[in-house]
């Protein structure tokens, strides 16, 4: 057990504190909650920058990373869903749930048949995630209805699409290996 794995087990452990402080009957379970996502996504980035950094990466910190990712994601979405009960909301996190689950089916698919790296994290990932984080944030941090949670909204929807943009280049990718004869036969 080293620094970064510590880190990373620390997201999982946050996901009940968070929802049972956003759920708390105060005023300040929204910003709280919020903090805590806030923290948990920072942990994110630092748990793979000390595992470069300190030569520290290991099987169990790669396997557990994506899952803590997509289990705090997943959660947040989730309560938020359930607060705003909205459709408009549920929208942009059904595509980036269900956008999640596949990928996550396909990177395992390629790993399984020896090409894991063409499925790799792309750069337009990494801009959805960060539109994807500062959204739930910015959701958390204020109850449905105020100008900040519409902007949280929409901000969720741009993160949305660069999920759905995102996917198409990864399957784009996955293509040759998804259907082996029709890349030979064209």
């Amino acid at each position: 057990m080293n620094l970064p794995n510590i880190l990373t087990l620390s997201r999982i452990v946050m996901i009940p504190v968070f929802v049972a402080i956003f759920y708390l009957p105060v005023q300040w379970s929204y910003v709280v909650s919020a903090a805590i996502f806030a923290v948990a996504g920072a942990t994110d980035w630092l748990d793979g920058y000390l595992a470069r950094k300190l030569d520290q990466s290991t099987p169990f910190g790669a396997f557990l990373d994506p899952v803590a990712d997509k289990l705090m994601v997943a959660v947040a979405l989730t309560v938020l869903i359930e607060e705003h009960a909205s459709f408009v909301l549920t929208i942009p996190a059904m595509v980036i749930i269900g956008r999640e689950i596949v990928i996550s089916a396909l990177r395992e698919w390629m790993a399984e048949v020896g090409s894991r790296a063409s499925v790799a994290v792309s750069y337009i990932g990494k801009i959805k995630t960060t539109a994807q984080m500062v959204s739930i944030i910015m959701l958390l941090a204020v109850p449905p209805g105020v100008v900040v949670a519409w902007l949280g909204t929409g901000l969720l929807y741009l993160a949305a699409v660069l999920t759905l943009w995102s996917m198409v280049l990864y399957l784009q990718a996955a293509w040759p290996d998804l259907f082996p004869e029709k890349a030979q036969g064209e």
